[in-house]
């Protein structure tokens, strides 16, 4: 069992040299806030940007994409129901990612779209997130997001920098466990989020330039211990393995506890209605998700292939902090997923 040496860093740091092309040696480590300008210039085929949002609201799962993936524009508005496996929502893919636009400081300027069949925005502030969406089904019918993501004052995240390389890195904040409420209107029923019981945000920011070709898992979620502490998990695999760096971490009521070693998974690529289990060698995660719903996706589009299996349900087991207390959760909401990409 091997555990890596990440330098934390407390300054605001460029992503890149001044050209805009190769990795900032300074800006290797992780924060417990974003401080990274992803000042990417250059390459735009091996560029990827995106704000990736999920609300984990009980029986219901929220999922919006606003990317900029160099040969497209992503923006995705989908929501699942676990209970009855019913799904909806709208997808856009746009050539050369025209009228997407993301900041160098992820947070610092809202994120639009407005086409005829999805409007998006996506808004920060210093009391939360907004998330708006307006779209229209496949069936006709309209379809409106409209929630506030809580930053509860002193919640951490987690932010970190994957080095392939000089060239191939990617900086990534996630963010799990922050309190949701609002509302969502599909196929003519609303639904009130945050309103019968909690509801979670979770946050997916990339800014980076990806190898043509590579595979990772990702899990998260949220919920409250046996003993009553709000406990978030973030965990990744395959695409940190070898950097020396990881995106592994728990939070204790928003303090945010790093993990410096790869984790175990387990599961059926084949067969992921089955359990999925991920496991700390040293203790601080073990943990198995029970799916509910695979929201199973492919994508071809030329030189752009992907394919997803991302598996919503519960989280159930132990976590640990770094004061060696373990808390026991059952029935966190959150997810897992393996994606495969050729991009």
């Amino acid at each position: 069992m091997s555990t890596t040496q990440e330098p934390e860093l407390l300054e605001p740091v460029d992503l890149c040299t001044p050209d805009g092309r190769r990795l900032n040696p300074a800006a290797r480590g992780w924060s417990r806030r974003p401080l990274h300008r992803a000042n990417l210039r250059g390459r735009r085929f091996r560029t990827k940007k995106w704000d990736y949002w999920a609300v984990l609201a009980g029986d219901l799962v929220i999922g919006l994409v606003y990317a900029d993936v160099g040969y497209l524009g992503l923006v995705t508005m989908w929501w699942g129901d676990l209970a009855t496996g019913e799904t909806g929502g709208h997808d856009l893919a746009i050539p050369l990612a025209r009228g997407v636009r993301l900041p160098d400081v992820p947070g610092s300027a809202p994120l639009r779209i407005d086409h005829p069949k999805l409007q998006m925005r996506l808004a920060d502030s210093p009391d939360g997130t907004h998330l708006f969406a307006r779209w229209t089904e496949d069936d006709g019918s309209a379809g409106e997001l409209d929630v506030t993501v809580a930053m509860p004052a002193g919640h951490e995240s987690l932010s970190v920098v994957i080095p392939w390389s000089e060239s191939t890195f990617q900086f990534t904040t996630k963010d799990q466990a922050r309190p949701v409420e609002g509302r969502l209107v599909r196929r003519g029923t609303e639904v009130r989020i945050g309103a019968d019981g909690p509801a979670w945000g979770v946050l997916d920011v990339g800014r980076g330039r990806w190898p043509y070709s590579i595979d990772w898992n990702w899990g998260g979620g949220a919920g409250l211990a046996t003993t009553g502490e709000v406990v978030g998990i973030q965990f990744g695999a395959k695409w940190t393995e070898g950097t020396g760096f990881t995106e592994n971490a728990i939070t204790v009521d928003g303090r945010l506890h790093k993990i410096g070693r790869e984790l175990r998974w387990t599961y059926d690529w084949e067969r992921p209605m089955e359990p999925w289990r991920v496991v700390d060698p040293g203790g601080a995660i073990d943990l198995t998700l029970t799916p509910r719903l695979d929201r199973h996706s492919r994508t071809n589009a030329l030189v752009l292939r992907t394919e997803v299996h991302q598996m919503f349900g519960t989280w159930s087991g132990t976590v640990r902090g770094e004061d060696g207390r373990e808390l026991r959760i059952e029935g966190a909401q959150g997810f897992a997923e393996e994606a495969r990409n050729t991009w």
